[in-house]
């Protein structure tokens, strides 16, 4: 097992930070790319292993493709090669064996396309016999993956007969469906998007030139940082005010957790100030990437905190729940989940493990969010390349924090 040992104690923190580009954008323009049959390269695109998956899957002759850990490129991929003619396989890692797919393949199968399952019933691996889809109305849980309806959004233009997606009940992660919405429409796509029901006419992309933004989520871990330490500035190059990534509320957030955002032309500097919440609570149900990194924040600050609308949390690369409680335990932090999708810390404390080494449950959301805890403590992180899935450069710029 690999271990990094981190132990921070900077004098003054004058950072300036080349964030990677957003795995959520990447991933998406990768596929209307694709789509659109366009001579144009994608500029800036993520260096992670997520969308690395992704170019060789589509840059490939093959016919299987084993795309890891990735749970988007599972994901849109499964849809895309649903509409690709040829017969495909698409497997992953054990973990991802493990990873729900079953929604999205009864909705394609309804659509008319043809899937079948190579093992468990209901999970990856699958094998896709594609071919032109006939689309049509289906209902879908606002509950599911916004990964799930992105999947079906972007090659819904080429169903024979468009598509017409309804959402019933709460819908969640509602802004990577609005991000999918807006870039189809940078290609060329026209799609109605009223109250719980999604429209998309049969048409076709234009190839565009396309360059993807930095990673509002990656930048996340560098307010925590800021947050925890007190002083200083970072400046975080390429995020932007007008983004298309719900996870750009990080700004907002983490004024109640005392860090400043200015945004300048090139990016945003972040500077810390003594505007500190005595209790935090949010509905993290359209940000749910960003709940590690607030509940470690809020811990090591000393705030409790009440979270709502982490459902979709439990079917990620972990079940984030269990891991968050079990991790922040070993910090000496008793955690709770109040009822489905809450997660909750009310000030209680537990004895803090002697030497504390943090498992990371093949998350890299777990390394990234729980790093910054060594400007608090001395720790270890178990697995730490596991961050190469979003970020592969974090250790390199995270130690900058030493220099």
């Amino acid at each position: 097992m690999t271990t990094k040992q981190l132990h921070i104690t900077p004098e003054n923190i004058n950072l300036r930070i080349s964030l990677p580009a957003s795995k959520s954008i990447s991933n998406r323009a990768l596929i209307l790319n694709a789509l659109a049959y366009s001579p144009y390269e994608i500029e800036n695109l993520s260096d992670c292993d997520d969308t690395r998956v992704m170019v060789k899957a589509l840059d490939s002759s093959d016919t299987t493709f084993d795309i890891g850990a990735a749970g988007t490129a599972m994901r849109f991929l499964t849809a895309f090669l649903s509409k690709t003619v040829g017969e495909w396989v698409i497997t992953g890692s054990e973990r991802m064996k493990q990873r729900p797919i079953k929604l999205l393949v009864d909705a394609l199968n309804k659509l008319g396309a043809r899937i079948e399952y190579v093992e468990k019933e209901g999970f990856p691996p699958l094998r896709i016999f594609g071919s032109a889809l006939t689309g049509g109305e289906i209902h879908l849980s606002g509950g599911v993956s916004s990964q799930y309806i992105s999947a079906l959004m972007m090659i819904a233009p080429y169903m024979q007969n468009g598509l017409k997606i309804i959402l019933d009940g709460k819908i969640i992660s509602k802004p990577y469906i609005e991000m999918t919405l807006k870039m189809m429409a940078e290609f060329g796509a026209i799609v109605r998007f009223q109250e719980n029901e999604i429209t998309i006419k049969p048409q076709t992309y234009k190839p565009i030139r396309y360059k993807v933004e930095s990673d509002w989520s990656a930048a996340s871990y560098w307010y925590e940082i800021m947050s925890l330490a007190g002083k200083g500035e970072i400046f975080l190059k390429g995020l932007y005010a007008n983004s298309f990534q719900g996870d750009s509320k990080v700004a907002v957030l983490f004024e109640q957790l005392g860090v400043k955002t200015e945004y300048q032309s090139e990016g945003v500097l972040i500077t810390a100030t003594k505007n500190n919440v005595s209790a935090f609570e949010y509905d993290f149900v359209d940000q749910p990437d960003l709940a590690q990194t607030f509940a470690v924040t809020c811990c090591l600050k000393g705030i409790p905190f009440n979270f709502n609308g982490l459902q979709s949390l439990k079917i990620k690369e972990t079940d984030r729940i269990v891991a968050l409680t079990n991790e922040l335990h070993k910090l000496g932090f008793v955690l709770s989940e109040p009822a489905e999708g809450q997660l909750a810390w009310s000030g209680e404390r537990c004895e803090q493990a002697e030497i504390i080494s943090i498992a990371t449950y093949e998350d890299h959301r777990m390394a990234m969010a729980f790093a910054p805890a060594a400007l608090v403590t001395p720790l270890s992180v178990e697995y730490p390349e596991v961050v190469s899935k979003s970020y592969p450069n974090f250790w390199k710029d995270f130690e900058l924090l030493t220099l």
